[in-house]
């Protein structure tokens, strides 16, 4: 039997620091192999990456847009070559993600009883999830109506737009991240709901301050300031906080 397997309880503090750095090392392992794959993958990952950025992108297809072009350029003499290792970084955390959460499991839950065990694994489950719910409503809705928008948007037929490869890139990876968070809502309510810590009277009597704080974390976080965007981006988080009402409800009752 591994150190690893052993009752929490069995462990010295300097075993559990064995235990950590082994999860560590292995987290580091995962996403050091996942990011090399990406990275050599430039064509597939950048395919998916830009596919928001072409007038023949599936979203426009389904809601009958009219084409249009999108010139990206890039202005930096090592820039291609930055964004391409990020680019990968990340999409090597993304695909190693459901291991680090496994293992990261692994580590804690010998600390927890029976029915907390239970209630985490809902809890991480849940919560990765609604992440990639997030991530997905981003990258087919929320990303491509703002490029699209902002993109091909003029205040003259003088001006030609001509977006940097590293405006998108980080406008993107902003806004997948942000998205990916702020579906986390009704995951955050059923936990606190079931702590005894919220009540679904509670979020009904504060609906119109949560629209107000909405509002306002929807203008911190989104790229531009026009209102096109601000209402994009603040209208499925005012829809997650009214499921997150009913859930609440539903935990209560």
């Amino acid at each position: 039997m591994s150190k690893q397997d052993l009752p929490a309880d069995n462990l010295s503090f300097w075993e559990h620091l064995d235990a950590l750095r082994s999860c560590l090392i292995k987290i580091v392992a995962a996403v050091t192999i996942s990011g090399v794959m990406a990275f050599f993958m430039k064509d597939q990952l950048f395919g998916i990456v830009l596919a928001p950025s072409h007038g023949d992108f599936l979203t426009y297809r389904l809601l009958g847009a009219e084409p249009f072009t999108l010139h990206l350029i890039n202005t930096g003499l090592t820039e291609q070559f930055m964004i391409h290792l990020k680019v990968a970084a990340i999409a090597g955390i993304a695909v190693a993600s459901p291991y680090i959460i496994y293992v990261l499991f692994r580590f804690i839950s010998p600390a927890l009883y029976a029915n907390e065990r239970k209630a985490s694994v809902k809890a991480v489950l849940s919560g990765y999830v609604m992440f990639i719910i997030g991530m997905a409503v981003n990258y087919f809705l929320i990303f491509p109506l703002t490029v699209r928008f902002l993109g091909t948007y003029q205040v003259s037929t003088d001006i030609d737009n001509m977006l940097t490869v590293s405006s998108y890139i980080d406008t993107f990876m902003m806004m997948t991240l942000t998205f990916g968070i702020m579906f986390e809502l009704p995951v955050v309510c059923w936990v606190l709901a079931v702590m005894g810590l919220l009540r679904p009277e509670w979020m009904r009597h504060f609906r119109r301050h949560a629209i107000v704080a909405i509002l306002i974390v929807a203008a911190a976080i989104t790229p531009t300031s026009d209102i096109f965007t601000l209402t994009i981006v603040s209208l499925p988080i005012c829809l997650l906080y009214e499921a997150s009402i009913f859930i609440v409800s539903m935990t209560k009752s």
